[in-house]
């Protein structure tokens, strides 16, 4: 009775929604690989904590902390859309991340060891330590990994042991081994307080040597002859401003605790770190210290008279940010060095960023003098920052080396990836420090957090289109390359799901999210619209509107302004080109903003300044964009000049309506202030009219739709007609124009606007939804089917479709819930919890396709596609594939012929696995 009443009360005659059954509706999470994988999301479930790369097999993995929107997990990268998640035995942060050989070995915030399989993705073993892990140690080239303990050990097993005492944990075996190394400095210094391991390092060609950094020094370990050759302790005597110069301990003797230790490439030299931000060069032959230095001066362990570094107020000193990590840095020939630093800056700099000493080729030690050596530290060849955003701090980073996963992955490198306190990652190339574009270079789940993502938009885009916008931008060496991806299903639908990505550098990218189907064009594009607006800063991205047929990207600004991109080739391409501003037709021209390194892209069109945020905004198919602003005025573009071809206040709408469309009880409402809230363009034909228009519909926050007509005019152009004005409930947040025969949208395609040209009628009416309720009626008149949702709010709505059964309308409500209804009877067909996958909070930003996808967040920097006509699975498991095994290790490098020629004992990585071995195989 309810269809009966509502279909007649709108002139439509068929239920079209007759052939969806309730049991078709099962919330599904759409996969991003093949069919079985149901739980692929895009982005970074929670802040990121670690690190690393591989570049024998050119992975990258990434771990994350446990925290309130997720826990912590491991991500695996490989080259284009290859991407495999871990999770962790046990609720945990994820706190230290190794690759080794065909493992990738973690260490959690509960001091468990665990290890991965590259070849099945699966978890091979754990462990627990006998005490808190904090440094952990594995060569691509052993069978076995070194663990540092908070009370001085190095385990890797779970044998009895003294207390200091630590043993060897055998990756191959997957159980403990009998290597075992002492508390080596409490041996030597018996009265030293309780030391814990802070980090481990072999040495570059000599693998019988270790480098132990202790909380109070460092020592080098001999394999060879089972005992520490040299005791490495920073003391600073009175008078000697050490690190940070705090005027209130530089007259007594001190010993800054250590926190970094570092080989120098080919192992001539030793660096320490300490927690005054004092960097210490020692020679390990004879344990000597050849020079200590801060970022900013030299000989820091001298006494002098020196003044405190002045704090950002009168009478205070400006201390310095702790050593996050140290990276002793080599060219293709390993003697050509340089120092990478994060931290060690002054906390009151706003561009921390990361310090690189270029100390160019290392002078021969055997010939050069103490004064040679200490200056070659002293007066680096080149010292430049690597620079960040402000106030961003770099608390640890990751080098990119070409090829060889030697030197403590520091051989070469191309690019460095740094992260921020925040979480956030930034690329940059090595040494010159320019800012990488991760378009194309990284996966697109990292570029939600490089940096994070404000807002999102989804667009449905034709395949043909998708597929020729294939970005030619200028860009170095690939960076991930590894891995294979899994096959896909095929193809599910013509249109695609185009994801428009808002970041907070104001920057837009854009890909495919797919259907969980078969992904053809997965290229990211990147839309740079600070650049377009003129201005790096206070670039506040709140609306964006992408055209399905023809691609023309609006991006509107919390400023107020608009910025409109259309595909093409970039006539200024290599060349940096000053803009010219020129105004025509109310707008401003900016094709000479667009990017230098982009060949051919969305480049920008042209830009209109509003007045307040853009509340509302959408680029129609057929040429025309339509913006509304918060202080009430709404602007009409057409694209073929661009001009402006209306421009007009709400309030001024309102008060031309003199046809009783508002309802006598908004007197009171009419004082308020209006903005709108929702544009759509559709082609039907009006309430009393036998022909069909352009229309446009804007729906505002205080429940008012008002319709226009775009006509024709003789010259070539359009003008905008005002039609009327239209009540709802309350805040509207959809207009869905619908064909009354059909079913279909009667949304203002080009196929569409080309048969008004013939003469052919649709008989269309309007679906609107407010938050409250939803209605169905002929505009611009406001009589018709209407239904109160009961008790919840709705965010989130869209008309959707299921194959050939029909329509249905599909909206996410307050309560965690989505739910569908019939059209046009309004009628309940059924509802699914989407609370445990989706965050309730934003599902106002929640976009829904046409195809019953639901693109929400899970979290501040991921999403996940749903399908409300799923199958209700939750398969989770990837089936990338992220070991190549035809991708061999190189050996390991070794002491020079001299070395071996004058008698040097050299220790082989298979005599050290047979160290943690009780029996050789």
């Amino acid at each position: 009775m309810a269809h009966l009443l509502r279909g007649k009360q709108v002139g439509i005659q068929r239920d079209f929604s007759a052939g969806l059954d309730p049991r078709l509706f099962d919330i599904d999470e759409v996969p991003e690989k093949a069919a079985r994988v149901a739980v692929v999301r895009y982005g970074i479930n929670s802040q990121i904590s670690a690190l690393a790369y591989d570049p024998v097999q050119s992975l990258l993995a990434v771990g994350t902390n446990d925290t309130q929107f997720g826990g912590g997990q491991l991500y695996v990268f490989g080259q284009s859309r290859v991407s495999v998640v871990l999770p962790l035995p046990r609720k945990s942060s994820v706190k230290l991340i190794q690759f080794v050989a065909d493992k990738l070995i973690c260490v959690d915030s509960k001091h468990e060891v665990s290890v991965f399989s590259l070849e099945t993705t699966r978890i091979l073993s754990t462990y627990t330590p006998p005490g808190a892990v904090t440094a952990l140690l594995t060569d691509p080239t052993l069978d076995f990994a070194l663990i540092g303990l908070q009370n001085g050990v190095i385990p890797q097993s779970l044998l009895k042991h003294s207390e200091g005492e630590i043993v060897a944990y055998d990756l191959d075996r997957s159980s403990p081994a009998p290597l075992r190394i002492p508390n080596l400095w409490r041996q030597q210094y018996p009265k030293s307080r309780l030391t814990s391991v802070v980090t481990l390092a072999f040495h570059p060609r000599d693998i019988g040597s270790l480098l132990i950094g202790y909380s109070e020094g460092a020592v080098i370990y001999s394999f060879k002859v089972d005992k520490p050759t040299k005791f490495f302790q920073y003391e600073l005597p009175p008078g000697a401003p050490g690190g940070d110069t705090d005027p209130t301990a530089i007259n007594i003797r001190r010993y800054p605790r250590l926190t970094q230790a570092v080989w120098h490439p080919t192992g001539t030299f030793v660096l320490t770190g300490h927690e005054d931000s004092s960097l210490v060069v020692w020679d390990p032959r004879d344990g000597r210290r050849i020079l200590a230095r801060t970022i900013q001066a030299t000989t820091v362990d001298e006494p002098r008279n020196v003044a405190a570094s002045r704090g950002a107020t009168p009478g205070t000193f400006a201390l310095k940010c702790p050593l996050f990590r140290i990276a002793w840095c080599s060219k293709e020939n390993p003697d050509d060095t340089g120092i990478l630093i994060a931290g060690g800056t002054p906390t009151t700099n706003v561009e921390k960023g990361v310090t690189f000493f270029d100390l160019g080729q290392t002078p021969n030690y055997a010939t050069s003098s103490w004064q040679i050596l200490s200056q070659h530290f002293e007066k680096p060849k080149r010292q430049q920052t690597l620079s960040t955003p402000p106030n961003a701090e770099v608390v640890d980073f990751c080098l990119i080396p070409r090829r060889s996963p030697h030197y403590a992955g520091s051989h070469d490198p191309i690019a460095v990836i740094a992260l921020l306190a925040s979480g956030e990652v930034l690329t940059l190339s090595f040494p010159s420090g320019h800012a990488i574009n991760p378009v194309n270079q990284l996966h697109v789940s990292l570029s939600s957090v490089h940096p994070f993502i404000n807002r999102i938009d989804l667009a449905y885009v034709e395949r043909t289109r998708w597929l020729g916008m294939v970005e030619n931008r200028s860009k170095g060496p690939p960076i991930l390359k590894g891995g294979a991806e899994a096959k896909r299903s095929i193809m599910r639908y013509a249109n695609r799901n185009i994801l428009q990505a808002a970041h907070a550098d104001g920057t837009v990218r854009m890909w495919d999210v797919g259907h969980g189907d078969e992904i053809e064009n997965q290229r990211m594009l990147h839309v740079d619209v600070a650049r377009a607006v003129g201005r790096s800063d206070n670039v506040d991205i709140t609306k964006m509107s992408t055209a399905g047929a023809t691609g023309e990207l609006a991006v509107g600004l919390r400023t107020g302004e608009v910025a409109i991109f259309r595909w093409g080739h970039n006539q200024d391409y290599g060349k940096e080109v000053r803009h010219i501003d020129a105004s025509e037709y109310g707008l401003v021209a900016i094709k000479d903003r667009a990017e230098p390194v982009v060949k051919e892209g969305l480049l920008p069109l042209t830009l209109f300044k509003g007045q307040g945020q853009v509340t509302a905004l959408k680029m129609s198919d057929v040429g025309f964009a339509a913006a509304g602003f918060q202080q009430g005025s709404i602007v009409v573009i057409d694209l073929r000049g661009p001009a402006i071809i209306y421009q007009a206040g709400l309030d001024e709408l309102a008060s031309q309506s003199k046809r009783g469309s508002f309802r006598r009880g908004n007197s009171q409402s009419q004082a308020k202030a209006e903005w709108a809230t929702c544009i759509e363009f559709g082609v039907m034909s009006l309430d009393g009219e036998e022909y069909s228009s352009i229309l446009l519909f804007i729906g505002t926050n205080l429940g008012r739709l008002t319709t226009f007509k775009l006509l024709p005019e003789s010259h070539g152009g359009y003008s905008v007609k005002y039609v009327g004005l239209s009540a709802m409930d309350d805040r509207i947040i959809t207009i869905a124009p619908i064909d009354a025969e059909l079913g279909d949208p009667a949304e203002a395609t080009q196929s569409a606007v080309a048969g008004l040209r013939e003469g052919r009628r649709v008989n269309g009416v309007l679906l609107v939804v407010t938050v409250s309720g939803v209605k169905l009626f002929r505009p611009p008149a406001a009589k018709g089917a209407h239904k109160t949702f009961d008790a919840v709010l709705c965010d989130s709505a869209a008309v959707v479709r299921y194959q050939a059964a029909g329509y249905a309308l599909l909206g996410l409500f307050g309560d965690g819930t989505a739910k569908t209804y019939s059209i046009p009877s309004l009628k309940q067909i059924a509802s699914g919890n989407v609370s445990h996958i989706l965050d309730v909070r934003r599902f106002s930003e929640a976009i829904i396709t046409p195809t019953g996808d639901i693109v929400g967040w899970t979290g501040p920097s991921e999403i996940a596609l749903l399908n409300v006509w799923g199958t209700g699975s939750d398969l989770t498991r990837s089936l990338d594939k992220l070991l190549n095994i035809e991708a061999l290790i190189p050996p390991r490098p070794t002491i020079s012929n001299v070395q071996w020629m004058t008698g040097t004992l050299y220790v082989t990585p298979a005599d050290m696995d047979a160290l943690s071995k009780p029996t050789n195989p």
